[in-house]
């Protein structure tokens, strides 16, 4: 995981949160709801974060923009507690030319940073998070069975992390592993029960730890938001996908991002205009992807 799915940008200026957070069956969510509900009916929106997780501002703040578009969000904390243990807020561009000990020590700095998420990705695993998503769901169907229903199942979003569990959600899969008893890329005993997918469609942004195989497993309508060149979503692993996806007939929805650093959709400010701009692009995308479904 980058820099980008473990440490917040600033937050846009005058901007709060309107949601809160709750349990639902012992697990914290943010839940931001449109302002006209119950009266109006809504659509029940599961959006799945990045690393910085469910305490994060600007996390919260992009639950509440899909909330100001009619669908009651539930933004769950699928680490149990333990974020990405480098959750912090950029401040801005790092300097352009450190010293010769600056250099040696940042590099020092980024070698442990490294081992460190790994290290957290490693207690993070399909088998720890999909428990925790499936008891939110369960939680979510009886609390909210209206929105449910008026949407006819769940919508999904996911930023960075959270990109590869809607696809997961998504898909079609042996039931011990879409109940975290089994790792997804291993291999299955013939005649395992199958369970389909916990979502109606799907909208992801910059994922990571995405493998081809979790794309092409996907049944459900699915729109992917991509940044160029990015070593996080390998070109390799997204064109597989997409060829998976059109073999299948899938419905789907691909574009990709020039001149933008993975988690660029996740809201948040940035100094370089061009890239505000695309982040705004890349949200009216999802969002009328949603809408259209």
């Amino acid at each position: 995981m980058g820099e980008h799915c473990t440490t917040d940008r600033p937050t846009p200026a005058g901007q709060t949160p309107t949601g809160e957070i709750t349990k639902f069956n012992d697990i914290e969510v943010y839940i931001t709801k449109p302002a006209d509900y119950p009266h109006s009916p809504s659509k029940l929106l599961l959006l799945l974060t990045g690393g910085t997780g469910v305490h994060s501002t600007n996390n919260q703040l992009q639950a509440d923009k899909y909330a100001g578009e009619g669908f009651l969000v539930v933004m769950p904390d699928q680490f149990a507690g333990d974020p990405a243990p480098t959750t912090t807020t950029s401040t801005g561009p790092a300097e352009q030319h450190p010293s010769i000990i600056e250099q040696v020590k940042l590099g020092v700095a980024n070698v442990a940073k490294s081992f460190t998420i790994d290290m957290w990705l490693a207690r993070h695993t399909p088998e720890k998070v999909l428990p925790i998503l499936h008891r939110v769901i369960t939680s979510v169907k009886e609390e909210f069975a209206d929105a449910v229903a008026n949407g006819g199942g769940i919508y999904a979003v996911g930023y960075c992390f959270g990109a590869k569990y809607v696809l997961l959600l998504g898909a079609d899969l042996h039931a011990d592993v879409a109940h975290g008893q089994r790792a997804p890329e291993s291999d299955a005993e013939e005649g395992t029960l199958r369970q389909g997918p916990q979502i109606k469609c799907g909208a992801i942004a910059h994922g990571t730890q995405i493998m081809q195989q979790d794309m092409a497993d996907v049944t459900v309508p699915m729109c992917v938001v991509a940044v160029e060149d990015d070593p996080l979503f390998p070109d390799r692993v997204r064109n597989e996908g997409l060829e998976a996806m059109k073999a299948k007939k899938l419905e789907h929805e691909f574009r990709v991002y020039p001149d933008v650093p993975h988690g660029f959709a996740v809201l948040g400010d940035y100094a370089d205009g061009g890239i505000v701009e695309k982040q705004g692009q890349a949200f009216q995308q999802m969002l009328g992807w949603l809408k259209a479904h």
